[in-house]
């Protein structure tokens, strides 16, 4: 059985300690799909990971973004940024993608950690930016359906699928993260035959993976899923079990996400 969990960290340095304590658990996953590093690749914690048994492949930015795939077992392939995905201009830098071939004992299974765009008003740029990040991250993932591989897509999508993955869909209707236009692009990366596995392993109950810091959203339970685990066909056939983990955000100074995670046969 492997394990692969999701998690944005909101910020590696300042999360390394619950990150190695996550790490060094009788139960930690074997690959860690990370986001939001707020780091450089030169400064990312290499050493404190490294000794608690796992490769890295890092993709960062300074201050913003930035994504890293944590694995147990040999990095044999690294892709950064999303292929064909055009940045707002030549200078900007925006480390949102990073996939990698992992060699298991008996085969190799695809992975890619994510970081979609937040898009702050439904009416800005930014906005239509996240549209159009969705629009090439579902054509490539279309193309790596082709290769009939074991693939697992995880990362934070910042989309909320359906009512049952927000707190309150009558208020949140229309605001970011749970505008029907986000929602109608995810569900265009499911039509294609990714499944969101936790979804299906848990198709009513209320879980949420993100909780902001303001307002006592975490003790009042008022959250949002929207950080997701994507599966194809594949991976899918294969999998056991999938849930959140809510430890890392009951720490003291947390992210104010929590990981996802799912186990394949």
């Amino acid at each position: 059985m492997i394990k692969i969990a999701t998690w944005n960290v909101n910020s590696v340095r300042s999360r390394i300690g619950h990150l190695t304590e996550l790490l060094r658990t009788e139960d930690a996953p074997d690959i860690l799909l990370l986001q939001e590093l707020k780091c450089q690749d030169d400064v990312f914690p290499y050493m404190e990971i490294e000794d608690a048994g796992y490769n890295v492949a890092v993709h960062g930015q300074k201050t913003y973004n930035g994504v890293a795939v944590l694995s147990k077992h040999p990095i044999d392939e690294t892709i950064k940024n999303l292929p064909g995905f055009e940045l707002p201009s030549p200078d900007a830098i925006e480390s949102r993608y990073i996939e990698c071939v992992i060699s298991l004992p008996d085969k190799a299974i695809r992975v890619a950690s994510v970081y979609v765009p937040n898009g702050q008003e439904a009416n800005s740029e930014k906005f239509k930016y996240k549209l159009a990040f969705f629009e090439h991250l579902r054509t490539h993932m279309e193309t790596l359906l082709e290769y009939n591989e074991i693939t697992v897509i995880g990362g934070d999508y910042n989309v909320a699928p359906a009512n049952i993955d927000v707190y309150d869909p009558q208020s949140l209707d229309n605001t970011t993260c749970f505008h029907p236009e986000e929602r109608k692009r995810f569900r265009g990366i499911l039509n294609l035959g990714f499944s969101d596995i936790y979804r299906d392993f848990h198709p009513k109950k209320q879980r949420f993976s993100w909780w902001d810091y303001r307002g006592g959203s975490w003790q009042q339970n008022k959250g949002m899923r929207i950080d997701h685990l994507l599966l194809s066909p594949q991976a899918t056939d294969i999998a056991l079990s999938s849930g959140v983990d809510p430890t890392p955000r009951e720490k003291t100074k947390p992210s104010d996400h929590t990981p996802v995670w799912c186990t394949l046969k």
